[in-house]
Parts: structure tokens; sequence; C-alpha cells
């Protein structure tokens, strides 16, 4: 039996971004109609009167949180306030709220950046908190893992049922592809695109290219919020557990496969039909050397990834150069 039905209200925090909006569709591919998607403007997650007032009105059933400020080294570097305290606020509200007002279910997203730097490989759920951060996005990942630890908190000390998948690095429709403030992939399909359109001779990459990165279409990570909601009960005598034999209160979430950034830059190339030279500016940093997530716990509940690598960069880019065109039209 689902621990969640279609008649609830859902209440998707983010509901405008890349995952939140992913999550929408899923949900409604599904036949789950009661949601509830207020924009920023009409609820400010950082304002706590706001958020409680919101909860207690509205009475959403279940809540998942996908709401946050994300962006890649340049930003986290740049801006470890807005990072860290934007993040600590906006998950705080959402979840003190959701407990406060008795909501059914909750599920707290976080990324496989909360790990320590030189985890063991493939990442454990275990390895949470066993090793100093990697400095490039250190305050953002503290704030999620103040937002896994809250969610596991509660459960202990509440009962409330709240529960935390760990994405591995993210990508799909709805991407940032800010020159400076984005994820890798996203930054790749821009300035190679634009590179390839100019007829330029050269790009240059930060890096050395070597580090290693795992990537999951956002459609799938949709899936694999769902499908949590619908099947793991963390209380349940046959849900996942932790190597001491404690039940796991967060799960990754992946495809179990990388690929280094250099061989990511070529496929980016080669899609994109750029035929220059790639200058890797290894003065530049290179972030974590490898993250990949074990996600045999998920999978052994049942859940896999479906989106091949190759799939879902064809489409992300077909995406990407709609909403170019979308965008050129409005600045005319």
């Amino acid at each position: 039996m689902a621990l969640i039905d279609k008649k609830e209200k859902i209440f998707i925090a983010g509901s405008k971004g890349m995952v939140g909006s992913a999550i929408k569709r899923k949900f409604k591919h599904y036949g789950y109609n009661n949601l509830l998607c207020p924009s920023s403007k009409e609820l400010d997650l950082t304002n706590s009167g706001f958020v409680f007032d919101w909860f207690t009105e509205k009475s959403p059933d279940i809540v998942v949180l996908a709401a946050a400020k994300v962006g890649g080294i340049y930003a986290n570097n740049s801006y470890p306030v807005n990072f860290l305290l934007e993040n600590l606020k906006i998950q705080n509200n959402v979840i003190e709220s959701a407990w406060k007002t008795n909501v059914k279910r909750l599920l707290f997203l976080g990324s496989s950046c909360i790990y320590p730097k030189y985890s063991k490989q493939p990442i454990k759920e275990e390895e949470l908190m066993k090793g100093a951060l990697e400095k490039t996005n250190e305050w953002y990942a503290l704030a999620k893992i103040s937002g896994i630890k809250l969610c596991q908190a509660l459960r202990k000390q509440y009962g409330f049922d709240a529960i935390s998948l760990m994405p591995t690095n993210l990508y799909g429709k709805g991407d940032n592809y800010h020159p400076l403030n984005s994820h890798v992939l996203p930054a790749f399909i821009d300035r190679f695109h634009k590179h390839s359109v100019e007829n330029k001779k050269i790009i240059k990459c930060w890096g050395s290219g070597e580090t290693r990165r795992e990537f999951l279409h956002v459609d799938d990570l949709a899936e694999a919020c769902i499908f949590a909601l619908k099947n793991w009960d963390p209380n349940d005598k046959n849900a996942p557990l932790d190597e001491s034999g404690e039940p796991l209160n967060w799960l990754n979430v992946g495809t179990g496969i990388d690929l280094s950034i250099k061989n990511l830059a070529h496929l980016i190339s080669k899609l994109t039909s750029f035929k220059g030279e790639i200058y890797w500016d290894k003065s530049k940093p290179d972030g974590t050397f490898q993250k990949l997530l074990n996600v045999s716990q998920l999978n052994n509940l049942g859940w896999q990834s479906k989106i091949s690598l190759s799939e879902g960069l064809n489409t992300t880019y077909e995406d990407y150069k709609k909403e170019l065109l979308i965008n050129q039209l409005r600045t005319k």
C-alpha cells in the first residue's frame, strides 16, 4: 500500500526551479493533481512568519522541499553567506512549519556535496560527517547537512515522518546556464554552443579535466522522489539500514556511473558541433576529485535510473536551444 494518496494536498517548495518543476510534471503525469505550487512572490520561504501562516492556512498533507539557493564553484566561493544563510532559512522554516502543522510526510532534498572530500568511493550514506568537506562548496554543504540532521532529529524525538534523498549532480530541462553561477554540465553546453556558433578556435575550461563526476537527469530524480514518498518507510522492518543496523534516514540517488570532466567536455563538444581546441586552465580549481554515489540502498528498494547520459544530453541540448530562441525573440 502506497504511503501517499492522490487525493492528498502536496506542497512542492521550489516548484519553479529545475528540480521542483520536474517533480511537479512527474506528479501530474501519475495523476496527482492536488498540488500546491506557490511562486517565490506568493510565498517567501526565508520569512518564518509567512511560511508558518501559509502552512496553517493551506494545510498541506505532503511536502517536497526542493527549494534551495544553488550554484557552481565560482558562486559558492564568491557568496558563502548567501549559500549558508539563505538555505538554512528556507529549510528550517519549511521543515519546522511542516512539523508544527502536522504534515503527514516530508521529503527533503540534499546533495552529494554533503559527503567528505576524501570519502571512500563509491560513497555510502554512512560516510556523512566522517571527514572534512570540499572547500569550494562547504557553505552549501553545511546547510544541507543541517537539513538532513533536522529531519532525522524530528523523527527521533517526535516521530515526524521526514525523509531525505541525496541526489548526485543534476541536469535537464530548466537548468541554469549562467556563465559564472551555473554547474559544470549546463555551463559546458552554453559555452560550447556559443563557441561553435561563433566559429571560435579555442575554448578554455577550468581545472585539469581529470576530476570525475556522476550526472543524473532531473526527470530520473523526480521519479525517485515519488517512489520514495510512496514506498520508503524508515520505520519498516525491511527498510534500509546503516552499517550499525540502524534505520537510514537519507538515501543516495544517482546512476552509479561517472566519467571525467574531460570526457564530458568531448561529449558536449561533439553534441554542439564545436570543432576547435579545448584548453584546460589548471590554475583554476578542480573541486573534489571524485564523488561517485553508492546507490545500492535505493536500488534494493526497487528504484533505478532509466535515462542514459547520451539520451539526457540530447534532450537537454534541444531544450537549451528552444529556450535560447525564446529569449532571443523576447529581446527583439
